[in-house]
């Protein structure tokens, strides 16, 4: 049911100057101990005015909590500008084996859940033993404290949930990673050869081994080229590419022994190119089931967050089926990964223009508000937020829901016919060919360039794709009407090659009228004229249509059903627009190219693997909507 309906205004920016923090706030660096014994680095920014007392809000990260050292400050601390000029106790802490802190750094490090001795410590030990040392030992505090973060730091947000401290009375999980099979390195099963890059930021062991650094350490491969299309076919199968993670480090190293300086989280991708033990015991979902009643939580996202998406969905959603009673709310607005922390006043993802001060109403409006009341008021479940505060992405405005999927919304299906049409009517069984070109294949953006990790193609004008033969397109006639997608996607396709592997990608697109004007961050070589935006898109490796743990192959030219989880989406499609859907086996290089022949390891495939196949996708094939009905 609608409660409300908000729509966006452009706000005026808040502006604050380099040196707020500096004159508004004391800084305090500490080692804090754990329960066995290793010391975590934490910076505390205190307010200087001492006539109340204040929450505790803190930030843990992989990422440093530089600045480091006496007199240096950040130039913004808290969750944003309107927390940190009401005040706010401000903590960043380095977690366990990253920067100054000590220890032995895991790259999602798993879950305990029966602790029995002190040895025994994962991040939500840490983040209890933390929180415990805070309460009790910086001065004018009230006893509450709170935390957040985006993306990795969203993870250990979402992580102090579970076995959570008296203290922690509100958490926020933002643009949070769920499970590495799912997000960012991996879309079901499919490598995101997208995040090559960025492996070694999380793999590079530290140059002594457990010992505290304060300067990076690991450095990000070089491809020498803007061309990032080029770059990985010509290096051809995952394994030419060992050499980038293969590091000398014999001069710097005195405490790991040489053979232990490879990237560690590079071979955990290539040996374990499967869901099995080593991705189950680091996943976070799972271990949701009983997230401590006395944290209230909002998850944050958004719905064009190429890097967590999967992840702020599942967390809210597993909090949600799982903990009656617990106060869990979700946001997501019309932004990239972590756009919402950002105050530029027009949202723009990619090519494509949201509205005026959208996050800047996030941080005012919703953020702040959630905070403040339970971390410095009432604190009961009357907070005065919705149980899901979304952005419709089609008409461009916030929606207030008390339940998502909101109450109303039924499942459709739509089938993949002939003729390019998508129609609401079963009309036949037939199949459809293409040709899957392993030496050409299909690209996830026209853009010519090399990013660390992509962002902007979630948004992309899709018709480049829709031109190309490898690409079937399925759309509706004209809306008569409004058409709003709320909820989650399953496309159930019937395919066939005539190979034994192949991976199915499934995009869902607002086709824009001709008549639709251009905004003024369109690149200059498109129009919103029959703009093809992307609202959502998915790949699944097709080995694990029936299992991520136990892959198998294709039967040659024997009709198979594979079933493609899309995320949820808000977004509606307006009368005079229309809705498609394209399908394609390739989607390079933001995933790896499979080897359309079933080897065990894609990572280890050899060149003479990779084959061009014929693919079949029937027309019996279906979509299956969630409608909002108004």
């Amino acid at each position: 049911m609608v409660t409300s309906c908000t729509k966006t205004t452009k706000t005026e920016k808040t502006e604050v100057v380099d040196t707020y923090v500096a004159d508004n706030y004391t800084k305090q660096e500490v080692a804090i101990e754990m329960r066995d014994g290793v010391k975590l680095h934490t910076t505390i920014y205190s307010p200087k005015d001492t006539s109340k007392k204040y929450p505790i809000i803190m930030q843990r990260t992989p990422y440093s909590s530089r600045p480091y050292g006496e007199g240096e400050f950040k130039k913004q601390i808290a969750p944003n500008i309107h927390m940190m000029k009401e005040g706010y106790i401000v903590v960043y802490q380095d977690v366990r084996g990253r920067w100054l802190s000590e220890g032995h750094y895991e790259n999602m490090r798993a879950y305990i859940s029966n602790k029995t001795s002190e040895k025994d410590v994962d991040e939500s030990s840490d983040t209890y033993d933390t929180i415990e040392w805070l309460v009790n030992n910086v001065k004018n505090n009230n006893g509450n404290a709170g935390i957040w973060g985006i993306s990795y730091p969203g993870f250990y947000s979402t992580y102090a949930t579970v076995d959570a401290h008296p203290a922690l009375k509100a958490a926020s999980p933002q643009a949070s990673i769920g499970d590495f099979f799912f997000d960012d390195f991996h879309h079901n099963g499919a490598y995101l050869l997208s995040y090559f890059r960025a492996t070694s930021l999380f793999g590079t062991p530290r140059p002594n081994g457990d010992m505290p650094i304060d300067t990076a350490w690991y450095k990000l491969p070089d491809l020498q080229t803007e061309d990032q299309y080029q770059f990985f076919l010509d290096k051809g199968p995952l394994k030419n590419l060992n050499s980038f993670f293969e590091y000398d480090l014999k001069d710097e190293i005195s405490i790991v022994p040489d053979e232990e300086t490879d990237d560690f989280f590079w071979n955990e991708l290539k040996e374990h190119p499967n869901y099995d033990e080593l991705w189950q015991s680091r996943g976070l979902i799972q271990h949701l089931k009983n997230v401590k009643s006395h944290v209230a939580t909002m998850v944050v996202g958004g719905w064009f967050d190429a890097e967590d998406l999967y992840g702020p969905l599942e967390t809210y959603k597993n909090i949600e089926n799982y903990n009656e009673g617990n106060y869990n709310t979700m946001v997501f607005g019309p932004w990239d990964h972590g756009r919402w922390s950002k105050r530029d006043g027009r949202t723009v993802v990619g090519n494509y223009y949201f509205g005026d001060g959208i996050s800047e109403f996030f941080q005012e409006n919703i953020e702040t508000k959630f905070f403040n009341h339970f971390l410095k008021g009432r604190g009961d479940i009357n907070s005065g937020l919705p149980e899901a505060y979304v952005f419709d992405s089609g008409r461009k405005e916030w929606k207030q829901y008390d339940s998502w999927p909101p109450e109303g919304t039924v499942k459709q299906d739509m089938f993949l016919s002939e003729n390019q049409e998508l129609t609401s009517e079963l009309k036949s069984t037939k199949g459809i060919q293409f040709i899957s070109n392993i030496k050409k294949p299909v690209p996830y953006s026209e853009d010519v360039k090399s990013v660390f990790t992509p962002r902007k193609y979630m948004t992309d004008d899709q018709r480049f794709a829709a031109r190309r033969s490898d690409v079937l397109v399925f759309e509706t006639d004209v809306l008569e009407e409004d058409l709003t997608l709320a909820g989650d996607i399953l496309a159930k396709l019937k395919v066939a090659t005539t190979g034994d592997a192949a991976d199915w990608i499934v995009k869902v697109i607002d086709v824009h009228p001709a008549t639709t004007e251009t905004n003024e961050e369109m690149q200059d070589h498109l129009k919103m004229s029959n703009y093809h935006l992307m609202v959502r898109s998915e790949v699944l490796r097709g080995r694990f249509r029936n299992s991520f743990t136990n892959p198998e192959p294709f039967v040659p030219s024997q009709k198979t059903d594979v079933t493609i989880k899309l995320q949820d989406v808000f977004h509606t499609i307006q009368k005079g627009h229309k809705l498609q859907i394209q399908v394609q086996s390739t989607w390079f290089p933001l995933i790896d190219l499979n080897p359309q022949t079933y080897v065990e390891n894609i990572f280890k495939a050899d060149e003479e693997d990779f084959k061009t196949q014929t693919h079949t996708v029937f027309t019996d094939s279906s979509i299956e909507f969630s409608i909002l009905s108004h």
